[in-house]
């Protein structure tokens, strides 16, 4: 079953209550991951959590629904707009919204709007499985010719910095940078986003933990899975596995295990 990160965004503490009671009560496939009251704190709970749904008033003081467009657009987050106002529907079509639902919400209207975002977004997760796994058996091809074991990083000086592979415990992204933490408390910053590198690193050995987390596993000491997956590296940095990623982790530490086992 597909399970959707969903935050609700509305300055009405009634109107935030119901549609909450509403979606537990009625649709399966959602996951309230946060509530927001504002644009501002649905920013927050954007850049802190993976988003795929939000439910987002339009009216509300401050900045509205469609100043939070932008922001939902850049973490790929899809919007089903609620509002007592249909005066709005146009300018909700023109923002690539799901739906549109009305105040008081209808059980089946927003049955049929979460119905309509799990096909859309299941689509698109699939369509993008699809790529990754071209791209994984591209990068499987050249890896036999050709191995990548060292990068060259800018460093801010008209030059680079050589680094080996194995010298890099983790790379953590800060917006449109990627900072590299290299065995021996190095650090390099680099203007390249983390999925540059995520494409190019041997995969059997580094693995995107989160969103905002890369880990090369030959530095991971341990991993708890009681409460979600964190791990330690041995640098003593904890990072936590998002939800998202949980399955990827388990069956890449597998394969990790299996292959270390094997030499």
């Amino acid at each position: 079953m597909l399970l959707l990160n969903t935050i609700i965004v509305d300055d009405e503490e009634f109107a935030r209550s119901s549609l909450y009671f509403l979606l537990q009560e009625n649709c399966e496939n959602i996951h309230i991951s946060g509530i927001a009251k504002s644009v501002a704190e649905a920013r927050t709970l954007l850049s802190e959590q993976e988003i795929d749904l939000i439910f987002l008033d339009i009216a509300m003081p401050g900045e509205n629904g469609f100043e939070l467009i932008p922001s939902a657009q850049l973490h790929h987050a899809h919007v089903i707009f609620t509002t007592a106002y249909d005066q709005y529907a146009l300018k909700a079509i023109k923002a690539n919204a799901l739906d549109y639902l009305l105040k008081p919400i209808d059980i089946d209207e927003l049955k049929e709007a979460v119905d309509k975002a799990v096909k859309h977004i299941g689509l698109n997760r699939q369509n993008q499985q699809n790529n990754t796994a071209r791209l994984n058996q591209l990068a499987e091809n050249l890896s036999e010719r050709n191995e990548i074991r060292k990068l060259s990083l800018p460093n801010g000086q008209s030059g680079y910095t050589i680094v080996d592979i194995n010298d890099i415990i983790n790379i953590e992204a800060d917006s449109n940078y990627s900072v590299f933490y290299l065995s021996g408390k190095d650090k390099i910053t680099v203007s390249k986003v983390l999925k540059d590198y995520e494409e190019i690193l041997p995969e059997n050995q580094f693995v995107r933990v989160h969103k905002s987390s890369i880990i090369n596993l030959d530095f991971l000491k341990e991993y708890n899975s009681k409460n979600g997956v964190e791990l330690t590296l041995k640098n003593g940095v904890k990072i936590a596995v998002s939800r998202r990623r949980a399955s990827e982790f388990a069956e890449k530490i597998k394969l990790y295990t299996n292959h270390r086992g094997d030499k």
